[in-house]
């Protein structure tokens, strides 16, 4: 199992590309200015050393040298040890959690998508016999963390969840269900569950049938829909409400009876998410009701750091950057 154990430096991460935006402002300052005193191709015979090539590579190369430092501090990990590795009876559970700009709408506090990050953490907490996995999804689908019952790591992949994770707008539940199918270990003695967490607004079609598909294969599909269905306006990063191609203020609103039918047909049960805790206690007794089965659950206990090999490669950058002058060498 690979993991940061510092995961929030990641965050810097987001210097690089500004540093990139500042870099080439200022070669973009840099031409103005020249352009003052005559054409750049006059000024460049001027001055024949000047090389804008090497100084591009060891802007580069500083970029990769701060990269490779941002990953060390963060603390690459692998475990290297387990601490537990037993059979046990208990139940698989896939998350297929909707990170589309819809899920941003406060009608549920704190918003759609973080009252639906909680309801999963507290899932996690109570689940300690059995495995969860968790998918996000939007236009598009992927696993975020394959099924497993290392809840800590599990946790720290949960709280990196946003919108931003998927380019691809939208709600295919159907991709996300289809997905969730295959992400289950081949034990046909477990008791096996999706349960998608998603306001079904703008959704692509297919959903019923691949829930459909799933209940065939002995798969329950749970959906729980969050929101309201009288509407609700979307806030944006930037604090303005979320608007459509023409400017007009865009209206988000649970799609409620589409996902009674989504859950009818994965013999499932839909639950509808509000501000209580109602749904919670509904959701974790129907997932008692499934066969319990013989799982392995794994958990790593000791971690070997990985940061050596990022030294290596920043040193190394390092003395690159060293021999490489910003100016032509006369031979």
């Amino acid at each position: 199992m690979f993991r940061f154990d510092n995961p929030t430096y990641l965050w810097l991460l987001l210097l690089i590309p500004l540093l990139a935006m500042i870099y080439l402002y200022s070669l973009r300052q840099s031409k103005r200015r020249l352009k003052r005193f005559g054409s750049l191709k006059l000024m460049h015979q001027l001055s024949p050393m000047a090389s804008p090539r090497r100084k591009l590579i060891k802007f580069v190369l500083a970029e990769l040298i701060l990269t490779l430092l941002i990953l060390i501090v963060a603390r690459p990990q692998i475990g290297n040890k387990i601490a537990n590795n037993t059979s046990r009876e208990g139940i698989e559970v896939i998350m297929a959690l909707d990170i589309s700009n819809s899920m941003l709408a406060t009608d549920v506090v704190p918003s759609r998508l973080d009252k639906s990050k909680l309801m999963v953490e507290g899932l996690m907490n109570k689940f300690t016999k059995n495995k969860l996995g968790l998918i996000v999804f939007a236009g598009d689908a992927f696993v975020q963390l394959p099924i497993t019952s290392d809840y800590v790591s599990a946790k720290m992949f949960l709280d990196n969840i946003n919108p931003s994770l998927i380019g691809t707008q939208g709600t295919d539940i159907g991709k996300a269900i289809n997905l969730a199918m295959h992400s289950f270990t081949p034990n046909t003695q477990t008791g096996k569950a999706i349960v998608v967490i998603t306001d079904g607004e703008d959704n692509e079609g297919g959903a019923e049938a691949m829930a459909k598909q799933a209940q065939e294969k002995g798969i329950k599909v749970f959906i729980l829909g969050i929101g309201s269905t009288l509407g609700t306006t979307i806030p944006m990063p930037n604090g303005e409400d979320l608007r459509d191609a023409n400017g007009n203020i865009v209206k988000t609103h649970l799609n409620e009876e589409m996902c009674k039918k989504i859950a009818d047909a994965g013999h499932g049960v839909y639950i509808h998410v509000d501000n209580s805790s109602v749904a919670d206690a509904l959701l974790e007794r129907e997932l008692g009701k499934l066969q319990k089965g013989e799982i392995n659950n794994v958990v790593y206990s000791d971690y070997d750091e990985q940061f050596q090999a990022f030294a290596l490669l920043a040193v190394l950058s390092l003395i690159i950057d060293v021999f490489i002058l910003e100016r032509k060498r006369k031979y």
